[in-house]
């Protein structure tokens, strides 16, 4: 894994291309509901992400990664349930910068932020059981795999599971003390 910086910041309405630069590849999207995008489909979809951060009680965080200044990826951290200190993250990167930490980073971020900022007890991520990638992320965190979920989502090529992971503020803290892992 190559350490790079990456910086979030709040999406904004005039992310949309950045964001649309991603959201509009098949490979990005293939293992998602949505996508690929088209530019409406994004504008409205940051649009809406945009929205959430003046929501109270606010329960959907999304961030765009930047990595000397330019958008690659985005991260989103969900509150599911405030009363069971529940949170859910997500993310997408641009397929340039695959395999260079920028998930790992944006991921980690995420975590930060559920933990320390929102005070959850667990964080949670999902994904295909065919995206080893994103997989290796998750592992990468920290996140254990809880188990797999049949049958989550219709896509575009039938019925996708759910593969789970997640990660309780104990084990984040015991996580976050320690060196990162390749």
């Amino acid at each position: 894994m190559t350490d790079i910086p990456v910086i979030l910041s709040r999406v904004e309405l005039a992310d949309w291309r950045a964001v649309h630069s991603w959201a509009s590849l098949p490979q990005v999207c293939r293992f998602q509901t949505w996508g690929p995008n088209t530019e409406e489909q994004t504008r409205a979809f940051v649009a809406t992400a945009v929205q959430a951060w003046s929501e109270s009680p606010q329960r959907r965080f999304a961030y765009v990664a930047r990595v000397g200044g330019e958008a690659v990826g985005m991260g989103e951290l969900r509150v599911r349930s405030r009363e069971q200190r529940q949170g859910e993250i997500t993310y997408a990167v641009h397929p340039r910068v695959w395999g260079q930490g920028v998930g790992t980073a944006i991921g980690k971020a995420l975590l930060v932020r559920g933990f320390e900022d929102l005070g959850l007890h667990r964080v949670y991520a999902t994904c295909d059981p065919r995206n080893l990638g994103s997989a290796r992320v998750l592992g990468k965190l920290g996140m254990t795999w809880e188990g797999r979920h049949r049958h989550t989502a219709l896509i575009r090529d039938g019925w996708r599971d759910s593969e789970v992971f997640g990660v309780l503020e104990d084990e984040w803290r015991t996580l976050a003390s320690r060196p990162p892992r390749d």
